[in-house]
């Protein structure tokens, strides 16, 4: 891994935490691994984290996804690849992502209630949220990690979770 700043080691309960909050929310998480995947690389690229973006593109396609949709997701509402529901989750990742420009987020809001419960707005909004925050530690610190290696940190972490 390479970066400005070791986070982990600067601040090994806190980002222990941050991570633990991202898997307890995946692994619980009743939204599709493909749409969470999408949201995740829609607002890294908005925030040009070319880390997150690198990351998620690799996931998405372990999980499935197809080059098509990961290549024209920057134009999601003319490609008719999409669901009505990812749309939904994508304008909802735009809208919160972009907040401070002030577009669209009620018009969002309309969308996504139309196509999903509200456990998983709150879900699909803390997936929002986190990946966001991710982005701006990513960026801010200039961290880069192969997709390999950010396999094995989730895994490792996993385990010391398990015994712990």
């Amino acid at each position: 891994m390479r970066s400005k700043l070791n986070i982990f080691a600067a601040a090994p309960s806190l980002v222990k935490e941050w991570q633990q909050a991202m898997l307890s929310l995946s692994a619980s998480s009743s939204l599709e691994p493909s749409l969470t995947e999408l949201v995740r690389l829609r607002a890294s690229q908005i925030n040009g984290c070319a880390n997150c973006l690198n990351l998620h593109a690799a996931e998405a396609r372990e999980r499935g996804e197809t080059e098509q949709r990961i290549y024209v997701l920057p134009g999601w509402r003319e490609a008719p690849c999409y669901t009505e529901r990812e749309r939904a989750a994508l304008g909802w990742t735009e809208a919160l992502t972009r907040l401070s420009e002030g577009r669209g987020h009620e018009s969002a809001y309309e969308a996504l209630r139309a196509h999903f419960t509200e456990e998983e707005q709150v879900k699909l909004t803390l997936t929002i949220n986190i990946i966001n925050g991710w982005n701006r530690i990513v960026v801010g610190f200039g961290l880069w990690a192969e997709p390999a290696e950010v396999k094995a940190m989730a895994q490792q972490f996993a385990a010391q979770e398990a015994v712990a």
